[in-house]
């Protein structure tokens, strides 16, 4: 009969073996040592570089990342974080067997002044097989100065490589202003060295062609255009056949204008769906939109139709040619509803948008009796006691042959109603410019100085700020017009805000309902005529972007404080960084981002490097205590 030998284990049983180090008893390992003997001797941060250098542009505050490629990152971002990461080298771990795993990283504060990032890394990594150890450690980036490809030709002589020379030959700068409100809209300015403005137009430099080809291609599709390319050889290179060009693009806009007043060529008008030859300009697109003021009816005209036959208008919107009404009354004139046209009836405004309105000249009032009654598809906006702009055709004589002919049969209205006026402008308030709710902005160009005498010069400013006053009097009456840009709230909206907030609830509650209600009655569609007037500016159309409710920036007056205390150019790092950190509170950048921030005071007792532990739920000889395992 065989007898069990006592010494062999038991199935399901473990046999442990003790550590070469410590001699503790452990599970069997191919290493024979224990897991804090290992964590002890082994470095798993073997490999992984804990300094680096980061490269950014003092001009553009810039972050170089890689080849000539430079990102916006702000401090304790994520974007950031993956820009320093990507520069630690041995943390992908190419070159060796073990694969590295990273578990953590966590920003540390750092002084403002020290150009310098902390970043707390945890990674971990297999030192045995089945035997994972984790490890802290602290990487510093030292951050160094390098402008940045676009920096370098702002400051370089004859860098840019492609010249737009934006032009439209008339005798006001209104069109360039509407330009520029779609160019910082769609952001089409990116890339562009620099822009100079003149009296009649603008100049757009670009350091590479293509860029200049894609600003090219967006003003296609704002404005009707045509464009003349010109090159200037530079150098040449015969040995390697290469040579070097400066590339001038000039851009010629067509010269109407929103609101000009044409009269159109017979054919031209049969061309155009039968149109009315005296036909107002709405507004100007790739395309030219034309209404006739009398009947409602509208028209349009491509770019290569216009250049074809040019059109000159016989009366353009200038402040001078425009004359002001008083509306004594209107009476609407209802639509016919045309089956060919639409499956739908039209709507309760559009049927009731023309109106015979009766009209006085404001110098008029007081003087005489004279009143004007003529059509006006501005009708529906218009109710007694309102102002509006019009063309006076009475005692106008048009320089066309047959407009004037025209005229002189008495063919053609009394006046035409180009818009109407809101607002401090209508009641003709002196500071009523300034008493606007809404501001827009505008861009960062150098204005070329004219080589004419101060008499001169400071006729031609007016002049600018005649013509930036009358495309503010058209934003603001032009609803369509200001969905193609952005406008944005102003002190004085907000200083009665700050009032009625301080007068207590009920003044802030009443102000709302005020609002609350001016938007009902705007865009209601009631049977009230008096409610249908949607061209006024609304608060929902205002954006929060160019006023601050908490006066100056903090960074702003840190930096006016540094600049007091003296300091040359080695303290404009510093001041940026003190900017930065008073910019917000520290860590907030990385809580928005879900990243781990490490606190001034928990900094100082941060270690530059942890010792290894193992990691829980990896212990040796897990597997062999299966149930099913037998030893052989």
């Amino acid at each position: 009969m065989a007898t069990v030998d006592s010494h062999v284990p038991s199935v399901g049983t473990m046999v442990n073996v003790l550590c070469c180090m410590c001699g503790i008893s452990i599970a069997p390992n191919p290493s024979n040592t224990c897991a804090s003997c290992l964590a002890s001797n082994a470095d798993v941060t073997r490999g992984i570089s804990t300094e680096a250098t980061l490269h950014q542009c003092r001009g553009c505050q810039r972050w170089h990342k890689d080849a000539s490629k430079w990102i916006a990152c702000e401090l304790e971002s994520r974007d950031l974080m993956a820009l320093c990461l990507s520069n630690v080298s041995g943390l992908k771990n190419a070159k060796h067997d073990k694969e590295i795993r990273l578990v953590d990283a966590a920003w540390i504060w750092t002084e403002p002044h020290s150009m310098r990032l902390k970043v707390r890394l945890t990674i971990q990594r297999e030192v045995h097989a089945g035997t994972i150890l984790q490890q802290s450690f602290t990487v510093v980036f030292v951050v160094r100065n390098q402008q940045c490809i676009e920096c370098q030709a702002e400051f370089r002589q004859g860098s840019w490589k492609s010249l737009v020379q934006v032009r439209q030959r008339v005798g006001h700068k209104r069109t360039f202003l509407f330009l520029e409100q779609l160019i910082l809209k769609h952001g089409a300015h990116r890339g562009c060295l620099s822009i100079e403005t003149f009296r009649d137009g603008m100049d757009f430099y670009f350091p590479e062609k293509n860029k200049a080809a894609r600003f090219i291609s967006f003003l296609e599709n704002v404005v009707p255009m045509k464009i003349k390319t010109s090159k200037k050889l530079i150098g040449t290179d015969d040995k390697n056949n290469v040579s070097n060009y400066k590339y001038t693009n000039y851009v010629e806009i067509c010269p109407l204008c929103k609101d000009d007043l044409l009269y159109l060529p017979a054919k031209t008008a049969r061309n155009l769906g039968n149109i009315s030859r005296l036909v107002l300009v709405k507004n100007i697109s790739n395309v030219i939109h034309f209404l006739d003021p009398l009947s409602g009816q509208t028209a349009s005209m491509t770019e290569e139709a216009y250049w074809r036959d040019p059109i000159r208008p016989i009366i353009t919107a200038a402040r001078s040619r425009l004359t002001r009404y008083v509306v004594l009354g209107k009476e609407p004139i209802p639509l016919e509803v045309r089956r060919n046209v639409s499956k739908r009836a039209p709507t309760r405004k559009r049927r009731n948008q023309l109106a015979h309105v009766t009209l006085a000249k404001e110098d008029d009032l007081g003087v005489n009796d004279m009143q004007l009654e003529e059509k006006s598809h501005v009708g529906y906006l218009l109710k007694a006691g309102d102002v509006c702009l019009g063309y006076d055709l009475v005692e106008t004589q048009f320089v066309d042959d047959a407009a004037e002919e025209t005229r002189a049969a008495g063919k053609l209205p009394d006046v035409v109603v180009v818009r109407k006026l809101y607002g401090g402008v209508a009641t003709a308030e002196v500071n009523a410019a300034k008493m606007r709710i809404w501001r827009l902005q505008r861009l960062d160009v150098d204005v070329t100085e004219s080589t004419a005498n101060a008499r001169t010069a400071k006729k031609e400013a007016d002049m600018d700020d005649m013509d930036e006053e009358d495309f503010l009097r058209e934003v603001e009456a032009d609803r369509e017009m200001r969905n193609n840009m952005n406008l944005y709230k102003s002190e004085i909206l907000i200083k009665k805000k700050k009032d009625a907030a301080a007068d207590g609830d009920d003044a802030m509650e009443d102000m709302e309902d005020a609002d609350a209600v001016a938007a009902k009655n705007n865009n209601s569609g009631g049977d009230d005529d008096e409610d249908d007037d949607d061209q006024q500016v609304q608060l929902d159309e205002l954006l929060d972007g160019l006023v601050l409710d908490d006066g100056p920036d903090k960074p702003d007056a840190k930096a006016a404080a540094l600049k007091k205390d003296g300091g040359g150019d080695d303290d404009d790092d510093e001041k940026f960084w003190e900017m930065g950190a008073i910019a917000g509170e520290e860590g907030d950048k990385a809580a928005k981002d879900g990243l781990t921030y490490v606190g001034r005071e928990e900094a100082r007792q941060v270690r530059d490097k942890e010792s290894a532990v193992p990691v829980s739920g990896n212990a040796f000889g897990q597997d062999f205590m299966g149930k099913d395992f037998k030893f052989l």
